[in-house]
């Protein structure tokens, strides 16, 4: 997968997305709402399966205690927790549909250094050209197909240029 000022290219084509409104930066931190540059690799995929069907073998159901924690003074700081929760955290299990499916990456794991910013997901997008908080998000038909065929392991390049979500 790349990310170019055009859209998500994966296995030949090209697809619209949406990326975090503070835009594309090198310097990603918590909170800045940009999507960090660099090659990071998929390293899960998580799903609601009370919404969908298992779209991949390797996938694993969002349960309803499921959390991210995006708090830096958290030791479990960028990983996957469970309710309850002390510190600061992102509830996987949403009422909206943005979460239904979800690819991790690598970014800032697994030894996540406070501050560099957590969470760096590609999910369904509210609507095409929404800005998210610094992930990539797609159409969920796409989103789908991606998630089908992108394996743990599958290279995400973001480059440093100007783009516009």
């Amino acid at each position: 997968m790349v990310l170019t000022p055009r859209g998500l290219r994966f296995r030949g084509q090209l697809y619209p997305c949406s990326i975090g409104r503070g835009g594309v930066s090198a310097t990603k931190s918590e909170g800045d709402g940009a999507t960090p540059t660099g090659t990071h690799r998929i390293t899960g995929l998580l799903y609601r399966p009370d919404r969908l069907a298992q779209p991949a073998p390797w996938a694993r159901a969002i349960r309803p205690t499921d959390l991210w924690s995006d708090d830096v003074d958290d030791p479990y700081y960028n990983q996957l927790v469970h309710a309850p929760h002390r510190y600061s955290h992102e509830h996987l299990r949403r009422a909206d549909p943005l979460y239904d499916l979800v690819l991790l990456t690598d970014w800032n794991w697994p030894d996540a250094q406070p501050g560099r910013g957590s969470a760096i997901f590609v999910h369904q997008w509210r609507r095409p050209g929404y800005p998210t908080e610094g992930c990539i998000a797609l159409a969920r038909p796409i989103l789908r197909r991606i998630a089908r065929l992108a394996p743990p392991g599958t290279r995400l390049t973001v480059p440093l240029i100007s783009f516009r979500s």
